[in-house]
């Protein structure tokens, strides 16, 4: 099996990685899987233009992030559906989830103490969010708007076959099976803001929330497994999403290691 892949913490991403089963054989680097490589979804050209309304929330308010969130998901699902449907590939509503405790496993998926953490089960395509103190002390921010269109980035991954395609392509080493899982996590990220461009401007938002935005520390902790990836590539496909707000621009199983690392 795979490791636990999809977990949002603090102002990081940050997924409990397990062992999984090594394969009999290596997969190429990058990565040499059509459904990976070479998935319908990268022709289904830019994402529609749509609007999308964001809900006040004060900083501390818990239950306005929650709905800011909700709020959020559902505006993906109004760019995403209508996309997936014209290009001839499976949609189906993302069901969500709020908690105030998340159990040790949730989804199978190992969990933590941290006050604020998102993540994603595949089998039950169902997002839970647990909101508390670190989300919700400068709200203003895009980071919330982030949260949700990246894992409803997930979601798509799921949808169209790439998550499983994941799950079930090989690897030799713990380097190999580390990179997979930064192609996964960095693509959910490039399709995250692809839905964001979708939606934009968002009234009352200028460039500046933008570039603010990508000034808010996300890579992997220092001294720890890089599972998702350094800072600057973070950026490199937060960039790309927003530049084009077309799935093609967030192919990260065609690209260079060096832009994966």
């Amino acid at each position: 099996m795979k490791p636990l892949k999809t977990a949002v913490l603090a102002c990081a991403l940050i997924a409990p990685l397990g062992v999984g089963a090594t394969a009999a054989s290596a997969a190429a680097y990058p990565v040499n899987e059509t459904e990976l490589t070479a998935n319908p979804l990268y022709e289904s050209g830019a994402l529609p233009k749509s609007t999308c309304a964001e809900p006040k929330v004060k900083a501390g308010d818990v239950k306005q992030a929650r709905n800011y969130l909700d709020k959020i998901i559902a505006c993906m699902g109004k760019t995403w559906e209508p996309h997936l449907t014209k290009a001839g590939l499976t949609y189906s509503q993302v069901k969500v989830q709020h908690v105030n405790k998340l159990p040790k496993k949730w989804c199978d998926l190992e969990t933590n103490k941290d006050d604020s953490q998102a993540y994603y089960c595949d089998q039950t395509r169902t997002i839970v969010f647990k909101v508390g103190k670190t989300w919700t002390e400068s709200p203003s921010d895009l980071w919330l708007f982030y949260v949700a269109s990246s894992m409803y980035g997930y979601h798509v991954q799921n949808l169209v076959g790439i998550a499983e395609a994941f799950d079930a392509v090989p690897y030799d080493k713990r380097a190999e099976l580390l990179e997979q899982n930064r192609r996964l996590a960095l693509q959910a990220d490039c399709l995250g803001t692809a839905s964001m461009k979708s939606v934009w401007p968002l009234k009352g938002r200028t460039t500046k929330d933008w570039k603010h935005f990508l000034t808010l520390p996300e890579g992997d902790v220092a001294g720890q497994e890089r599972w998702r990836g350094k800072e600057p590539n973070i950026r490199y496909w937060l960039k790309k999403g927003f530049a084009t707000g077309d799935p093609a621009s967030c192919n990260t199983w065609t690209a260079s290691p060096s832009k994966v690392a």
